[in-house]
């Protein structure tokens, strides 16, 4: 029984001992090698939005391979950068960055990532190529010791490293409005708007056309919104004359308007420049104003009355004239003035035939009266209309002496020519 036991004992000895063993696999000696390039279009223009693709690639190798019995296997590889993090700065760059940095995850050994990252490039950015830093932001396995059989120490080690990316910008026509001339530009009417502008960019234009271009809800309409010039060269400048409308819900006051420019640049490509957006002074609606006081008219009787009428707007108002409208008690046969030009400020007298019935009211009245004009296009308006006082007056009082004095008078007369007739006969005789 003793040996028995001690056979089995033996056995399972030899069995352990001709078991294989289990090796692991340990690389030691690397580290990950990062490198970061622009995929695709790295040419922007002045102004413009745009989505740089990086290239991130880690081209690590592992130096070192062992394989030993009992150890614990690693999680990570030197090789492996973890956790890494793309950021893209401006440096000296005309541009915005408009991302945070980004967490890519993991990137193994031969492993590519692509990251798009947006910018935006300022409009007064010039020509030329830029070197905009890009920062990885990871960390690697060192160095790892099993300091027992079932415990695993393992050392890591944060790594930052920046990268130089080119990025070029294009030559663009930047334009730039020296001057802005209203003339004529009301309320409610049509006039012209007169610019000079310059190219105050890096680019020589061809073939290029300058427009104005009505900004949102802007009250400026522009009828005629082209200009063609040709060419645009850098630092070169021109006068354009635009003709527009101005809308009649708009008030006296600044508003605003826009001017591009398209042009073919030095590709052959046709492309339009950024905004300028201007601010163009608005007059008001040409107004008139009464400025003759009150008008009297007796009861019964037929008067002509003289109306005076105010420029109060800042622009001619020309071929203007002036209706009345003449309602009950009173009544008109000559309800129309012809007034002529009238500059700001300047005023000029209707006359209208007028009575008043006898039944009217002895009191103050008011009578309406609008006034015709053309503007500087030739475009006819109508006034708003305004208010003509007018003050009835009584019939002059009347006595007896008044009413007989006619037939007296008469009596008079006949009495004087029989005297005469009769006297001149005596002498006859």
């Amino acid at each position: 029984m003793k040996y028995y036991r001690l056979t089995i004992v033996f056995l399972a000895l030899w069995l352990c001992c001709s078991i294989p063993v289990m090796g692991v696999t340990t690389y030691l000696g690397g580290s990950p090698q990062m490198s970061a390039l622009i995929s695709g279009v790295n040419e922007f223009s002045p102004g413009q939005d745009a989505t740089i693709k990086v290239i991130v690639q880690n081209t690590g190798v592992d130096r070192l391979k062992f394989t030993l019995g009992g150890s614990i296997d690693r999680d990570d590889l030197p090789t492996t950068a973890k956790m890494v993090t793309v950021g893209l700065s401006a440096g000296n760059a005309p541009i915005i960055v408009k991302n945070d940095p980004q967490n890519v995850g993991d990137i193994k050994s031969q492993g590519i990532v692509t990251v798009a990252i947006t910018i935006r490039i300022l409009s007064n950015a010039t020509e030329g190529e830029y070197q905009v830093p890009l920062t990885l932001r990871y960390t690697y396995l060192v160095s790892s010791e099993q300091a027992a059989s079932d415990t695993l120490e393992s050392n890591y080690q944060q790594m930052n490293e920046t990268f130089p990316i080119t990025i070029k910008i294009k030559p663009q026509v930047k334009i730039e409005v020296l001057e802005a001339v209203p003339e004529n530009l009301n309320v409610g009417s049509e006039g012209y708007l007169n610019l000079k502008i310059k190219n105050a960019g890096s680019e020589d234009g061809r073939k290029a056309t300058v427009k104005i271009i009505r900004n949102g809800a802007s009250p400026i309409i522009p009828t005629d919104s082209s200009v063609f010039i040709g060419d645009f060269p850098h630092n070169g400048t021109v006068t354009c004359r635009y003709k527009v409308a101005i809308s009649t819900e708009a008030e006296k006051q600044i508003y605003p308007v826009d001017v591009i420019v398209m042009y073919e640049n030095r590709d052959g490509e046709v492309v339009t420049s950024d905004s300028d957006t201007i601010g163009i002074p608005v007059g008001g609606k040409i107004s008139f104003t009464i400025t003759s006081g009150t008008v009297q008219v007796m009861q019964g009787s037929q008067n002509v009355i003289q109306v005076e009428y105010k420029n109060n707007g800042t622009s001619i108002a020309y071929n203007a004239q002036a209706r009345l409208s003449a309602v009950e008690p009173f009544k008109s046969t000559d309800d129309t003035a012809y007034l002529g030009d009238l500059k700001p400020g300047e005023t000029a007298t209707a006359r209208y035939q007028m009575s008043a019935d006898d039944a009217a009211v002895v009191k103050d009245y008011s009578i309406d009266t609008e006034v015709r004009y053309r503007d500087a296009l030739d475009n006819s308006h109508i006034s708003d209309t305004i208010n003509v006082p007018v003050q009835v007056q009584p019939k002059p009082a009347s006595n007896g002496f008044i009413q007989v004095l006619p037939a007296i008078v008469v009596i008079a007369l006949i009495c004087i020519g029989t005297g005469y007739y009769v006297l001149v006969m005596r002498k006859k005789k």
